[in-house]
């Protein structure tokens, strides 16, 4: 069973959590569940040691994700106004994000397309659309996201990486598919990612503890057959904001031949004050982290601005932005 709920298949909802971790709150998971999906990966909750560990507050809802806090901003990196087609979205000419499906096999709680509404897919007609679109703009490099793209069929990922060239010629899949749900790296998928290249696949570690030997498989395939990987990684207040936590996933990623590609801060996602701390404080352990790693195992520190235009490095942010600085700074 792929997608089922039940304790033979591959994902865990709240009925099962409940029954399996006494401390949580049934009321407060089914209220957070009809906002947002409540949604684990059995290999995940594996992984998972309670709740309240790195990976238990990525994916397990808390009473502060129902209220609202300081900061919240809805569209927090500023996509609405930037969408020619329902399911893509332009923030710069040489680039196009495909969205293939609003679907994850785990919903992570800071997640900031978890506000979006509509059907889960696009219709095979919508999607020829889009790539018509994408097509045309100008754009040169494709973005397939999400929810994620590694949750719709080979058939339909197959689909849409032939259609794209060659007015597309580069494609990155940014899929949290091969850390969350690694079964779903199989080989026929690599496969099919390798007859495509060039292509890239990016995929989101936050912790150390989310790398284990059926994550190391999936990892490997891709590596070994040629596909590039790298890795986005999002500052979590109570996950990873710790220098030496951040040194273990850097050097764990680098000894897995995944280059450390992007340490993100959080997004103003509402429902995520939890997550967020001061941009200083994430600055001063980027500062930490880069006198422990080389350069080559050092993400880039970056915000992606609430305006829509799209990334710059935290200290370029620091500098050149006071009056959005305030805005965006959360008490510790």
């Amino acid at each position: 069973m792929y997608h089922g709920n039940g304790r033979t298949g591959r994902m865990v909802g709240p009925r099962e959590l409940v029954e399996r971790y006494e401390e949580l709150d049934e009321s407060l998971l089914r209220e957070a569940h009809a906002r947002f999906p409540v949604q684990v990966t059995r290999s995940w909750l594996r992984r998972m040691g309670t709740p309240d560990d790195a990976l238990g507050r990525q994916t397990i809802p808390v009473p502060a994700e129902l209220e609202d806090g300081d900061g919240d901003v809805s569209d927090p990196v500023g996509e609405a106004a930037l969408r020619p087609h329902p399911w893509l979205v332009q923030k710069h000419p040489d680039r196009m994000l495909l969205l293939l499906t609003r679907r994850c096999h785990l919903y992570c709680r800071y997640c900031f397309r978890r506000d979006q509404e509509g059907a889960r897919d696009p219709s095979l007609s919508e999607l020829d659309e889009a790539l018509v679109i994408a097509k045309a703009s100008g754009a040169r490099e494709l973005i397939l996201s999400g929810g994620d793209p590694l949750a719709v069929a080979d058939s339909r990922l197959a689909h849409v990486l032939a259609s794209a060239r060659p007015e597309l010629p580069i494609v990155r899949v940014h899929t949290r598919a091969p850390i969350t749900a690694p079964w779903r790296v199989t080989e026929p998928l690599v496969a099919l990612l390798r007859a495509h290249a060039p292509l890239w696949v990016v995929v989101h570690c936050n912790h150390p503890d989310e790398l284990n030997e059926e994550v190391d498989t999936g990892l490997s395939r891709l590596v070994d057959a040629g596909v590039p990987v790298l890795n986005q990684a999002v500052l979590l207040r109570g996950v990873n904001d710790d220098v030496d936590v951040l040194v273990r996933l850097s050097e764990a990623l680098m000894a897995r031949r995944v280059f450390p590609y992007y340490l993100h801060h959080p997004d103003p996602v509402p429902g995520s004050a939890a997550f967020r701390l001061d941009l200083e404080r994430g600055l001063a352990l980027h500062d930490a982290l880069r006198g422990r790693v080389s350069g080559l195992a050092l993400p880039r520190y970056v915000i992606d601005r609430p305006d829509g235009s799209g990334k710059v490095d935290v200290a370029t942010w620091l500098r050149g932005t006071p009056a959005v600085l305030a805005s965006q700074r959360e008490e510790d």
